[in-house]
């Protein structure tokens, strides 16, 4: 199945003390880039959560976030004092106080006053008693997660499947047009040379040798067969790929960039208005689809 780039997955697991929670969202990116939060308890278990989250994803800018959270009753924050900097702070205002005392500035220094210096008391996030947990219980809440991840992105590239499907018939009519056109176009061709030689030969006879020779020429210039045959091709194999499923995008984006080179060939080679026509809409087709690719794994 086609899986899109975008997605978000979420999952908990309620323990008796703790809950553990896992937010994965991913975006478009040309590689697979995991960025991973962790409290600090679970720190070593960092590798092994990036290993699994590569083993379901190929592409993507993929953030996971787990929090371990206290139930109800337990406090979320504590208050954490520094007993050694507060010994700091007293000290030197003692010492400032002895300096002073000449000029009349005296007295002891109050609690009060120590509490309220930076550093000696700050509030830090609560780390729950077992918040060591097992990798198993990480393991399975990712998991979880993951699974709802991928469950939006296979969703979601679907819909982008169905409408690359839609453009890829629209495509294929522009490059049959292309095809109705082509010799349409060589007799046209031949035509306005017979007018331009007969414009300037006036009432003398047309050399209908030297015309079809460079009839001949300038078909040979203006011949699309090659492009029309590759593009076909083209085509074809970027069914093939849609059909197939799994990770397309760089696929279909190589696919589509030969697409376009060989369009391309067919507008710079057209001397016919309804061919440069099909070629410009060929090309605007193509730009549809390199948008909605951009977004496929």
């Amino acid at each position: 199945m086609v899986r899109s780039m975008t997605g978000f997955g979420r999952a908990e697991l309620r323990g008796d003390a703790v809950v553990v929670s896992v937010e994965a969202r991913s975006v478009n990116h040309r590689h697979l880039d995991v960025a991973l939060r962790l409290p600090r308890a679970l720190a070593p278990l960092e590798l092994d959560a990036r290993r699994v989250v590569a083993a379901r994803l190929e592409r993507g800018r993929v953030d996971v976030a787990v929090q371990i959270t206290t139930v109800t009753g337990q406090p979320t924050q504590r208050v954490v004092t520094d007993a050694a900097l507060a010994r700091e702070y007293v000290e030197r205002a003692r010492a400032l106080a002895a300096d002073l005392a000449g000029a009349g500035v005296a007295g002891e220094v109050p609690l009060a006053w120590v509490l309220e210096r930076p550093g000696v008391v700050r509030v830090e996030e609560a780390e729950p008693t077992d918040a060591a947990l097992p990798w198993t219980t990480l393991e399975q809440v990712l998991g979880r997660a993951l699974d709802e991840l991928v469950a939006r992105r296979e969703a979601e590239g679907e819909r982008l499947a169905q409408e690359l499907r839609s453009l890829h018939g629209e495509l294929g009519a522009i490059v049959e047009t292309m095809a109705l056109r082509a010799p349409v176009g060589a007799q046209r061709r031949e035509e306005r040379l017979r007018e331009r030689i007969r414009s300037l030969l006036g009432s003398a006879g047309l050399d209908e040798a030297r015309i079809l020779t460079e009839a001949a020429m300038w078909a040979d210039k203006a011949d699309i067969a090659e492009e029309l045959t590759r593009l076909r091709a083209h085509l074809a194999e970027l069914a093939l790929v849609l059909d197939k499923g799994g990770p397309v995008g760089r696929a279909l984006d190589f696919l589509l960039q030969e697409l376009g080179r060989e369009v391309n060939t067919v507008a710079s080679k057209a001397d016919d208005l309804e061919l440069s026509q099909a070629a410009l809409a060929g090309k605007g087709v193509l730009e549809k689809m390199r948008e909605q690719v951009q977004n496929l794994e």
